[in-house]
């Protein structure tokens, strides 16, 4: 370890650094494959880069000097990003070790993605939240290792399976379901002896795929928790095993409970392109608003963490989570460095953000594992579109002397100087800011009492020279909003404008709940949109 604490070789024993590594920046592998599945060409987002990778966590955990050490030994090799697939709980940023090394990181206009973790879908669970860092969450792709159960009254689902066994797929099996043992741990051979079984996942889906194989069933449909909802996780259990949501589950036992013979049939179609609805925001994808910076809007951006197959010291693997989000978002990142080299890390996050989707594939709104709409605290600005990122036409741009007077403002000497690591920082001598006077992409405002709030923000043009934006302000009926200039014109690369955004709720009495709005800047070939929330904050 890179402290000395530990005796441990900097080989991963685990698999959750190559992973992470390969995905954020993995060569070119022709023919690879999980198991048959999703074959083809496999590499990372940014497969010409160079990896340096730090091994700064063992199985007992991650100790807070390696951490720094790690963070400190990259900025020391020159790296361009870091990417740090940890999370832990909601920390005050002064005593948060991984944010105090990030911002050393930066301050060199090193990049440094997070994740946001893994504690969703409750809210106010972010971790990494530091506004110099990109905390990352984590929604679904459009591709399914898919199996189609079709039951006996024509009902079909569409389930999951890395267990594709193609010589048994569409045969006409008897479906068994017990909701007094719907765990399937109590199962005998007269119940289920040549049955295909329907279970809720006890354990894991391997562990409950193996006990209904010991009791002679010959295939395994399982039902994702409620918490899970339309979020299908793959797990390989080396048996006939098709995973499907909570939703479908709930029909199909339904179905088999009351059928008076119920059968089933399960088709391996293989991997299957295009899905939808895609992308979803992960029910495990910890949620906003952001505890101690409630100011500033967390998660920055969502990117692909669910089902994500890349390399293991073994072989391919496939795995789930904000860890696995956040090397994609390093990777852009990576590449956004190498096409703009000039850019700060302020301004590559900008790009990212305000170049998100907040539309699906199908152009619907994004949705979240219930299938309801995901708000800004879930996905953040909305899903990376790295095309988009590449050219976003104008950035919120924010200095190291920005991020100095925000922490000043919000711990004063003390933590600054903890933070900055520089025992000469004078808060007193410094023009202290808010969260919300920090120029970031995202925008929360909160008017109190029936008052109105502003904020300013400022905008960089890295996009063409003779260039004109006018705003456009998508607001529920319970906000107005007003922006003021209504319209940017810029002359020159580099040249900045600044606008106010004012909000007053509009209805009597402070609301219950935040409302949710985008801010878009308009030209005639590029759209800039920040998210926007109205907060009772």
């Amino acid at each position: 370890m890179l402290d000395g604490s530990s005796p441990d070789p900097p080989i991963d024993t685990d698999g959750h650094g190559t992973h992470t590594a390969s995905t954020a920046a993995g060569n070119f592998l022709p023919n690879a494959s999980y198991y048959g599945l999703a074959g083809g060409t496999a590499a990372g987002i940014a497969p010409h880069a160079h990896l340096a990778i730090y091994k700064v966590c063992t199985s007992a955990g991650c100790s807070i000097s390696d951490v720094l050490a790690g963070i400190d030994a990259a900025v020391g090799d020159g790296v361009d990003v870091i990417s740090i697939s940890i999370g832990g709980f909601s920390t005050p940023f002064d005593k948060d070790p991984l944010a105090i090394g990030a911002f050393g990181a930066v301050t060199k206009g090193i990049f440094v993605s997070c994740a946001a973790g893994n504690s969703g879908p409750v809210e106010r669970t972010l971790s990494n939240e530091a506004p110099w860092l990109l905390t990352v969450a984590a929604s679904t792709v459009d591709r399914s290792q898919r199996a189609t159960v079709k039951l006996g009254d024509g009902q079909k689902f569409n389930g999951e399976s890395l267990d594709q066994y193609p010589t048994s797929s569409g045969s006409l099996l008897t479906l068994f379901h017990t909701d007094s043992d719907s765990y399937c741990k109590s199962l005998n051979s007269s119940q289920v002896e040549g049955k295909v079984v329907a279970c809720s996942v006890y354990r894991t889906p391997s562990y409950t795929a193996n006990l209904v194989k010991a009791a002679g069933g010959v295939g395994v449909i399982l039902i994702s928790t409620i918490i899970e909802g339309g979020i299908i996780l793959d797990s390989r259990c080396n048996f006939p095993a098709t995973k499907v949501s909570n939703e479908d589950g709930a029909r199909i036992t339904a179905y088999a409970t009351s059928a008076t013979k119920p059968t089933v049939s399960i088709t391996y179609d293989g991997t299957v392109i295009g899905t939808s609805p895609a992308p979803v925001v992960a029910f495990f994808s910890s949620r906003g608003p952001s505890t101690n910076g409630p100011g500033i809007l967390k998660p920055d951006v969502s990117g692909p963490g669910v089902n994500i197959l890349a390399a293991w010291p073994s072989d391919v693997e496939g795995d789930s989570g904000t860890s696995m989000a956040t090397p994609h978002l390093s990777g852009v990142a990576a590449l956004l460095k190498s096409l703009h080299p000039g850019w700060s890390p302020a301004a590559i996050k900008s790009a990212i953000m305000t170049a998100s989707d907040d539309k699906d594939r199908d152009g619907n709104q994004i949705m979240d594992q219930q299938h309801t709409t995901a708000g800004f605290f879930a996905m953040g600005a909305g899903h990376v579109n790295p095309s988009k990122a590449a050219d976003p036409g104008l950035v919120y741009d924010l200095g190291i002397d920005d991020y100095i007077a925000y922490v000043c403002g919000k711990f004063g000497n003390t933590g600054a100087r903890v933070i900055v690591r520089d025992t000469t920082v004078d808060c007193g001598k410094i023009n202290n800011i808010t969260e919300s006077e920090l120029n970031y992409p995202s925008i929360v405002v909160a008017p109190k009492n029936g008052t109105a709030a502003t904020v300013k923000r400022t905008v960089t043009n890295v996009g063409q020279a003779n260039s004109r934006y006018t705003v456009d302000v998508e607001v529920p009926t319970t906000v107005s909003v007003t922006v003021s200039p209504p319209s940017l014109s810029f002359s020159e690369v580099n040249q900045k404008k600044s606008f106010l955004v004012t909000a007053k709720w509009t209805t009597a009495g402070l609301p219950t709940r935040n409302a949710e709005a985008n801010l878009k800047w308009v030209s005639d070939t590029r759209v800039v949109r920040s998210p926007l929330v109205v907060s009772i904050l």
